[in-house]
């Protein structure tokens, strides 16, 4: 499988593909940022990340995108333009087809590192270790988008399953349901005969 990470942001949105599957050593096929100024007006930007991400998917053709989900944080204005270039990255690989997967920070870090909290330092280290890198890719931005797309290789599996399994489930369901019985007409009344 290959995926696309994407760390979104307005100034630097960072992205990363790694090929691999669950179980077995993993590739990391190009890692980088889509930087765009802070002084250019929003529109401009929006695009600029789109030009960017739309050159990542032509550069890998990945099977799969894997975004960072946009959490709430104390300061509005980040987590908007999180959000806006999330959804431009969102955007383009729906555009051509290609599923989408988010993922919160905590299931990233806990997938890279065993611990949900794990730091900025801690995940680089881990995508370093697990990518056999030289050294951890910079800014952490590019390093958070290969750990999104090391994630969703992992929970992939897992989470086909689960689908899966639900599907089964709702179509059992739906096979043992009740049939409703077929409305049938009132019988004619029974007139006694005399004897």
């Amino acid at each position: 499988m290959r995926v696309l990470g994407v760390d979104p942001g307005l100034t630097r949105c960072g992205v990363g593909v790694v090929e691999g599957v669950a179980g077995r050593t993993l590739t990391m096929l190009g890692v980088g940022v889509v930087r765009t100024p802070a002084d250019v007006e929003l529109g401009h930007r929006l695009v600029a990340i789109e030009r960017g991400i739309e050159e990542w998917l032509d550069a890998h053709r990945p099977e799969c995108v894997a975004v960072e989900r946009v959490f709430s944080q104390h300061n509005v204005r980040t987590v908007m333009g999180t959000a806006q270039a999330s959804a431009v990255a969102m955007l383009c690989a729906s555009r051509r087809g290609i599923p989408v997967a988010l993922h919160t920070p905590s299931e990233v870090k806990a997938a890279v590192t065993g611990s949900g909290r794990a730091d900025k330092a801690q995940v680089g280290a881990m995508v370093t270790r697990l990518l056999r890198l030289d050294a951890p890719p910079k800014p952490a931005d590019a390093a958070d988008a290969l750990a999104l797309a090391i994630c969703h290789i992992w929970r992939a599996p897992a989470v086909n399953r689960l689908q899966q399994a639900h599907a089964a489930a709702a179509a059992s369901r739906t096979s043992r349901a009740p049939r409703t019985p077929a409305v049938l007409a009132p019988a004619p009344p029974v007139r006694k005969v005399p004897r």
